[in-house]
């Protein structure tokens, strides 16, 4: 039997009339205008490489340009919270990793906001393993000979990183747990710089991400040890595994994704996802990531969501583990 409508149900159906009208109307002209890309790191390094693919493909898509804006600084706390105090309107995208997202809410005492809860999810771009590079000057030309080194100099080694938080300071500071080193972390405001001062020998070594430094191994200016993830990887499939080098408990990613301040409409989200993921998976672009070591993923919103979660408890017992906090 048809169900008969209160006159306050009628009413409130009507007024509702307008409003569904009008975002029905902003759904289907956005965005009309420019989008900003928040990155919490310098130009130069694996971040922004991977940033600056995605807008380039998205903006074809949206017909809008997408404008990569670097804000490095206080281990991507800076880009953070000025990502989070933007309007809600999908106009403000950030680029998200583990650092800012999942490891600095255990890591600064200070932090003002919580990631968590300050962003909705839009989706996982990729993800990449990490390479261990040394100057090619550097006297160590194996993972093995650099360990025993480092166990035998403790406090001797330095390794330069993107920032407090960032993925080549944790895949650093989870090698000192696994493989009981002592290596000193010199923070930089983006992968960028600390290479610059890891190509001069100003530090001993650094893991990153494979886009920021392929070029320059594939030169011959620094010399790649290995790589972080269990298994080898296709873009260097000779350079073994810090696992299979004897250390099997040790494995560190890099992962890159889009969230946007809490309360962007779900259209615009949606709008900015999937443009996002037909970017990835086009042809040639599909071909460069991987080429560059980063395997394209492109999930739902929802994925990425319960993914965030389940890494910022992970990194939560690692830093718990490591004993670091920062005020």
């Amino acid at each position: 039997m048809p169900s008969i409508l209160t006159r306050r149900e009628f009413w409130l159906g009507l007024l509702a009339l307008p409003a569904l009208a009008s975002r029905k109307a902003w759904a289907e002209t956005f965005p009309a205008r420019p989008l900003r890309l928040i990155v919490p790191y310098a130009a130069g390094g694996g971040t922004d490489a991977i940033a600056r693919v995605v807008a380039r493909g998205m903006s074809e898509r949206l017909g809008q340009s997408v404008v990569v804006e670097n804000m490095a600084g206080a281990g991507g706390n800076l880009a953070t919270q000025a990502a989070a105090s933007a309007a809600p309107d999908g106009y403000t995208i950030l680029m998200a990793n583990q650092g800012p997202i999942a490891v600095n809410p255990h890591l600064f005492k200070s932090l003002k906001i919580d990631p968590l809860a300050a962003f909705d999810p839009v989706t996982l771009i990729a993800a990449a393993p990490l390479l261990l590079v040394v100057p090619a000057n550097s006297p160590f030309t194996s993972f093995k000979q650099f360990a025993d080194h480092a166990r035998a100099n403790p406090g001797k080694l330095t390794y330069g990183s993107a920032g407090i938080g960032s993925a080549s300071h944790l895949a650093s500071v989870l090698l000192n747990v696994v493989a009981k080193i002592d290596t000193v972390h010199v923070p930089y405001k983006g992968a960028g710089p600390a290479l610059n001062d890891l190509l001069g020998s100003q530090t001993n070594f650094m893991i990153t991400a494979i886009p920021s430094v392929i070029g320059l191994v594939e030169n011959k200016q620094l010399r790649a040890l290995a790589v972080t993830t269990k298994a080898r990887t296709a873009t260097l499939p000779d350079l073994p595994s810090v696992a299979e080098s004897g250390w099997p408990d040790y494995e560190a990613t890099a992962w890159y994704g889009f969230v946007v301040p809490k309360g962007t409409p779900p259209a615009a989200v949606e709008i900015i996802r999937k443009a996002t993921v037909e970017a990835i998976n086009e042809t040639v672009m599909r071909a460069r990531l991987t080429n560059e070591g980063a395997k394209p993923i492109g999930n739902s919103s929802a994925e990425f969501g319960a993914f965030i979660a389940s890494e910022s408890k992970r990194w939560a017992d690692i830093v718990k583990t490591a004993n670091i906090a920062i005020n």
